[in-house]
């Protein structure tokens, strides 16, 4: 327990424990999953599936922000990504263009936008903010133009089933990618000196560059690794609601995405992370949200309640709130014992 209690992911369960118990108490039925023709139906099931494409945003974003950087582009290559996927399929039930070149397109794109990031981040200087606020804001125009200014549909069913049910799997197939990915980015990361070269240049880029690590290089990439996760995220929100919407699709996501490596305990000034505990922030937030829906909770009401939690939570991660917590009890058992 002790070694756990040390490990980066204790206080994020914790806080998804914290969640989860209060589901348990005061919402019956949260818990029961149903097994129906072979597939598992339940709202623990919709939380997983709703928080797949946060979840693989925030796989790119951890690295991003470990580096000391951060992207909030991310919605708008989404958006750009669902846009292409619609367009070259085609509204109909049959593909105007085979889906796995609709999907190599759409990451290769993303991957190019990714590199325009890295490029003005770690090549020109440009501020993260800055760089990746440029393409938050024309990226919606650019994926605008890609449907026309309208909201094409897509029914054809293989790529409906990314975020659905495939045969032989009781689970969506979104959960598939989100695992497929972590473990891929799991291992690029820890067995390779990839997840290394990210923490030095997040510690201190300038004695990164004087012990001869490429500082520039390792920006440059986790901005295009960013770029494909949000590429992968824009396959499944446009498979989930079967459109691409480029006004709305993956709107706002990258504040999730960003508070959601933060509630993994990754600091914004870079250096150590986890992503693991990104992952269970991403939960975190999913189930949060389906909690507040299922209490009743009005839309509107939503984002500040939300807030209120999360702020909750975090304050518990920090261990300066912790030790002055610590302090506050000292001082009363000793006045009392005064």
């Amino acid at each position: 327990m002790k070694r756990f209690k040390r490990s980066p992911l204790f206080w994020p369960t914790m806080g998804l424990c914290a969640v989860l118990l209060f589901d348990l108490i005061f919402l019956p039925g949260f818990f029961t999953i149903q097994l129906k023709n072979g597939y598992l139906y339940g709202r623990v099931i919709d939380i997983v599936n709703n928080a797949a494409t946060l979840m693989i945003l925030s796989i790119g974003m951890t690295l991003v922000i470990a580096t000391g950087g951060t992207d909030i582009s991310v919605g708008s290559i989404l958006a750009i990504s669902g846009a292409i996927v619609a367009q070259m399929l085609g509204p109909g039930q049959t593909a105007r263009t085979p889906l796995a070149v609709c999907l190599l397109v759409a990451l290769a794109v993303s991957a190019v936008l990714g590199c325009w990031n890295g490029m003005l981040v770690a090549v020109v200087g440009v501020s993260p903010m800055v760089a990746t606020l440029i393409l938050n804001v024309a990226g919606r125009g650019i994926a605008q133009l890609i449907t026309g200014g309208q909201i094409p549909t897509v029914i054809y069913k293989p790529f409906c089933m990314i975020a659905s049910y495939v045969p032989g799997m009781p689970l969506p197939f979104s959960v598939l990618i989100v695992i497929l990915m972590f473990v891929l980015a799991e291992l690029y990361t820890r067995k390779t000196s990839f997840g290394m070269f990210v923490e030095s240049v997040g510690t201190n880029a300038t004695a990164s560059r004087y012990s001869g690590i490429n500082a520039v290089m390792i920006v440059f990439l986790t901005y295009v690794i960013s770029g494909l996760c949000a590429g992968v995220g824009g396959f499944i929100t446009t498979s989930i609601i079967k459109a691409a919407d480029a006004n709305n699709a993956g709107y706002l996501i990258e504040m999730d995405a960003i508070l959601s490596v933060a509630l993994g305990g990754t600091k914004m000034t870079g250096g150590r992370f986890s992503l693991g505990a990104s992952i269970i922030g991403a939960l975190i937030i999913q189930s949060l949200t389906t909690t507040l829906y299922a209490w009743g909770v009005p839309p509107q009401v939503l984002p500040v309640v939300k807030a209120v939690v999360v702020i909750l939570i975090c304050l518990i991660q920090s261990e300066e709130f912790r030790g002055l917590l610590g302090r506050i009890g000292n001082g009363e058992r000793k006045r009392a014992h005064a």
